[in-house]
């Protein structure tokens, strides 16, 4: 691993790491349940291969069924409730981390913003990234 990114929840029960390379995208998510999970305007995320994270301890998971129709299965710490990370059932390969909870988020760059048209007024998309209603067009 190159350029190794460690992470994890607040209580440090739940660790992981990743090479940075294996990044696939960044982004701000404006969705309500995004808001309503992170108590925010937004979560800013980082997409990575499922199979590039190693992590130790255990997530327990609350599924919701989203507006297009995918099941999100949101991981949060059972003992400090950080939440860390999601996974879309209908996308097995790959993890969607919360930027909040890496070790140095200073090298993330989110690429877009979506989800804009429930964006809460008191947290606007960010007017120089590329912004979307909904999903990105995949």
């Amino acid at each position: 691993m190159g350029n190794k990114e460690t992470g994890g929840c607040l209580c440090g029960s739940y660790n992981y790491s990743f090479d940075r390379d294996t990044v696939m995208a960044m982004h701000h998510c404006h969705c309500k349940d995004c808001q309503k999970a992170t108590g925010g305007g937004k979560t800013t995320i980082v997409v990575v291969p499922a199979d590039a994270i190693e992590s130790s301890g255990e997530l327990k998971s609350y599924t919701v069924v989203g507006l297009q129709g995918k099941h999100v299965n949101r991981g949060f710490c059972a003992e400090c409730g950080s939440q860390v990370q999601s996974t879309v059932d209908e996308a097995p390969a790959i993890r969607i981390l919360k930027a909040g909870t890496l070790d140095d988020s200073s090298w993330v760059k989110p690429i877009s913003s979506f989800w804009c048209e429930t964006a809460a007024p008191w947290s606007p998309p960010d007017k120089d990234l590329p912004a979307f209603e909904r999903n990105p067009p995949a």
